[in-house]
């Protein structure tokens, strides 16, 4: 199905409250947007994605993207490892979904199209971000997920310490080595997990995951597999997999994945405008 679109957007900065506290970003809107989508952080203190926007702002696509809260001109705290703190707790996860819903809330606001389907996109760590704000927003209409987990914060973070950065690992490692250190590593942090199938088992819209299958932050097969037990179960979840990508699936280097998540969220939110 081919999508055509003005490569024209406008952009406006703007700020909405979440939490108490005033977050900042920036809309971009096409003359005739074909989906929105807001930008859901990894875990890196990183500010709003512009130029991830923009590209997908000149495919037809409106875009809201925000500095994380603690980060540019956004209030509050940021909490990661390079500030001595956990952002993988339950807590924060909790919190910066509630930040994604503020922000799709806010984004409504924005659109002329009243019914346009919003929908949110993100990286790493936004896997276990998005199904909680997904599940509780009847707003979000699907949701693409590059690099994301499927697995829990715990069994992701016993098969980070296993790889520990290494470029080479799966050069000298098998999945089966990966598989049974993600299960039985005894665990470094002791902090209740967060389990994303938890709401993936109660959503009922489209999700889309890109990976890349050397990636060292997340253990693609495995994860794969608990999509496809969610597939199996009539969950309407795919996936594709990219055999010389690692964790970072939007390098602007390889397009493919970009170029079929964009073709993806206009495909499926044409199917839902029908």
């Amino acid at each position: 199905m081919a999508f055509s679109q003005s490569t024209d957007f406008t952009l406006k900065d703007i700020k909405f409250k979440s939490q108490g506290i005033t977050l900042s970003g920036s809309v971009l809107i096409p003359e005739n947007p074909l989906a929105a989508v807001v930008i859901v952080h990894g875990s890196d203190p990183v500010k709003r994605e512009m130029q991830f926007a923009k590209r997908l702002a000149k495919e037809g696509i409106a875009v809201l993207t925000y500095d994380k809260r603690g980060v540019g001109e956004s209030e509050g705290v940021y909490v990661g490892p390079s500030v001595g703190t956990n952002n993988i707790d339950t807590t924060n996860l909790n919190l910066l979904s509630r930040d994604a819903n503020a922000a799709v809330n806010a984004f409504g606001t924005y659109l002329k199209n009243k019914k346009i389907s919003i929908g949110l996109i993100g990286f790493s760590q936004a896997g276990w971000i998005i199904p909680i704000a997904a599940r509780n927003n009847p707003k979000i209409g699907f949701m693409v997920l590059f690099s994301c987990p499927t697995i829990t914060t715990l069994e992701q973070l016993r098969f980070q310490f296993y790889t520990n950065g290494n470029n080479s690992f799966w050069e000298n490692h098998t999945d089966s080595d990966a598989r049974e250190h993600t299960k039985n590593d005894p665990n470094k942090y002791q902090f209740v997990p967060t389990d994303p199938k938890i709401s993936l088992h109660t959503l009922s819209i489209p999700g889309l995951w890109l990976f890349g299958e050397k990636d060292i932050q997340i253990p693609v097969k495995l994860c794969i597999e608990e999509l496809n037990t969610l597939k199996a179960q009539g969950k309407p979840y795919e996936y594709t997999l990219f055999p010389a990508l690692g964790h970072n699936t939007v390098s602007a280097s390889n397009t493919t994945p970009f170029d079929i998540s964009v073709q993806w969220i206009k495909q499926k939110t044409f199917i839902i405008k029908k």
